[in-house]
């Protein structure tokens, strides 16, 4: 592998020390104080694009912390290094590939040429097979075995290969068919296939195998798992009609029984958590429809064009990832929340789990060297207002600061009355009583106004008390459409892009991913009894012992 020129660390740049001491500062302020002073804080602090607006204006900075962060952004190169992208150099460089998902989502006819492969041409020739075939499924022209149209669809894959397209069609269940259902195998578990499989019929069901190599473990245990239980009723010759591959092994799937005009296949410059665009995303065509998955891709790209255009100053995915960079960094904050106030977005906080986590979540520089800094924060969260009654008591009066993003949409896609208010109205009201907390003297009046004595006020102003003081940003979309989920997943994957460029890290390769499934091949042939338990330490060897004795006794 050619190593980078070296980048200089982090904590040696000019603008990371302005940073530093400018921090001493602002560790003083609070954001009441912010507010108070500055009453266009929030038109200062909003910007938009591709149908989405953010408001970072509760955050414990000001236009002085702001404009330091972008001179750092320079001065790491986000800018050329966001342009090298898109034109396809491989950025990826312990894989030595391009990154290119965002051609996924570009226009026919956007000219890109990686060694030799016209990219724009490959792109749609597999969009025009996804519209195809997604279109004769919905329109009961692709029939099963017994001449019965489809009427489940079973995705088999695991990482990214489920999570986007298992997030997309839940956001995006308004504009689904009602004659499709789709479901979602990832699990090595079969506790989580036997579930689906008990639910559906093998004359009407299709199975969607994602397996870039089609040798992914887990999900080709699952696949013949399928394929088993296909052939209790089924022939080998019916498999093609119930079985395709999002896949580029030929020969793999022709061997377990699918069509080689039923291979849907993708290319090494797409990681699998940015690989929703491409045929992993062969679930949510088929879900809503190849029109309004062009226009899911459409909002994505609405979002790449932004990103590349627009000034780091105004530039939506950079001002995002420049504030959480500033929790992280600067004001310590180890996780970030994610809350949308949307229950179809149920499964983004997981979506996003993994693009943050497995893309940032490294320790080592592009050039090998030990990263000076923290790096990727812990992301997680779930939908509010479940989120208010579970987790949110620790967020409010937690002994540690956890920024949030809430995630909201101005208009529901449904019309019963009085809920999308209130739930706005929770949405809004958190953020404010982030921000501004309640501090004694208020508490002191509350109690007040109730009656209460004064030695029982003075007990209770403790506990009733919160700081306050605790970031958020607010991401609002009108509905929660198509192009605005797809602007939505776009902005964060920028976001990720532009702080693993801070970080110097390799944003897209997932090297700490492979340990574990190799251990775990080695026990698995210790489990079977195919070897002895002898290679690891005694609490290893202990487990197995145990897994060994339970299994011989049933």
């Amino acid at each position: 592998m050619r190593q980078p020129a070296p980048t200089p660390m982090l904590t040696a740049t000019a603008s990371f020390q302005a940073l530093q001491a400018h921090a001493a500062d602002a560790g003083r302020w609070h954001m009441r104080e912010l507010f108070a002073d500055n009453p266009q804080r929030f038109s200062q602090m909003n910007t938009e694009a591709a149908g989405l607006l953010l408001d970072y204006s509760k955050n414990r900075l000001d236009a002085t912390t702001l404009g330091l962060l972008t001179e750092l952004a320079r001065e790491r190169g986000v800018e050329g290094q966001r342009d090298a992208m898109f034109a396809g150099a491989k950025i990826n460089l312990t894989e030595q590939r391009a990154v290119l998902h965002t051609a996924l989502r570009a226009p026919r006819g956007s000219a890109l040429d990686v060694d030799g492969q016209d990219v724009d041409a490959d792109v749609h020739a597999v969009l025009d097979r996804i519209k195809d075939f997604s279109t004769r499924v919905r329109n009961g022209s692709w029939l099963g075995y017994t001449g019965k149209p489809i009427c489940d669809v079973v995705n088999i894959g695991i990482g990214g290969s489920d999570l986007g397209p298992k997030m997309a069609c839940l956001a995006l269940r308004s504009y689904a068919n009602p004659n499709l259902a789709m479901h979602f195998v990832s699990n090595v578990d079969g506790h989580d296939i036997e579930d689906v499989l008990s639910k559906v019929d093998p004359e009407t069901t299709l199975f969607i195998v994602a397996s870039k190599t089609f040798v992914t473990a887990e999900t080709m245990l699952n696949a013949n798992t399928a394929r088993a239980w296909f052939l209790l009723e089924g022939e080998t010759a019916d498999l093609a009609r119930h079985f395709v591959a999002v896949s580029t092994n030929q020969e793999a799937i022709e061997a377990f029984g699918i069509a080689p005009e039923n291979m849907f296949p993708f290319w090494d410059w797409v990681g699998g958590r940015y690989s929703v665009w491409s045929s992993v995303g062969l679930a949510v065509a088929l879900a809503i429809g190849f029109e309004y998955f062009s226009d899911f891709l459409a909002g994505a790209h609405a979002m790449d064009q932004h990103f590349r255009s627009a000034p780091l100053e105004r530039n939506m995915p950079v001002l995002l990832a420049l504030v959480g960079f500033w929790n992280r960094q600067f004001l310590d904050c180890g996780s970030l929340s994610v809350a949308p106030y949307h229950q179809d977005l149920s499964r983004f906080p997981a979506y996003l789990q993994q693009l943050d986590m497995e893309s940032n979540g490294k320790r080592v520089t592009k050039g090998g060297a030990a990263v000076d800094t923290p790096t990727c924060p812990v992301v997680w969260g779930e939908c509010g207002t479940n989120a208010q009654h579970a987790y949110f008591q620790l967020l409010h009066q937690g002994s540690e600061v956890t920024p949030i993003d809430f995630i909201a949409a101005l208009r529901p896609t449904h019309d019963l009355p009085g809920h999308h208010d209130a739930l706005l109205a929770n949405c809004f009201a958190q953020s404010e009583a982030f921000m501004a907390g309640k501090n004694g003297e208020e508490v002191r009046a509350d109690l007040r106004a109730q009656g209460m004595g004064a030695e029982q006020i003075e007990a209770l102003v403790p506990h009733k008390t919160f700081p306050g003081n605790r970031p958020s940003n607010t991401i609002l979309m009108d509905q929660l459409t198509p192009p605005a989920l797809g602007a939505l997943i776009a902005l964060y994957e920028h976001k990720t892009f532009v702080q693993g460029v801070l970080w110097d890290v390799n944003s897209f390769d997932q090297w700490g991913v492979e340990l574990g499934k190799a251990l775990a091949k080695n026990i698995q042939a210790e489990l079977q009894g195919e070897a002895q338990p002898q290679r690891h330490d005694s609490s290893t060897n202990g487990l197995i012992e145990l897994a060994r004795a339970a299994k011989a006794a049933y």
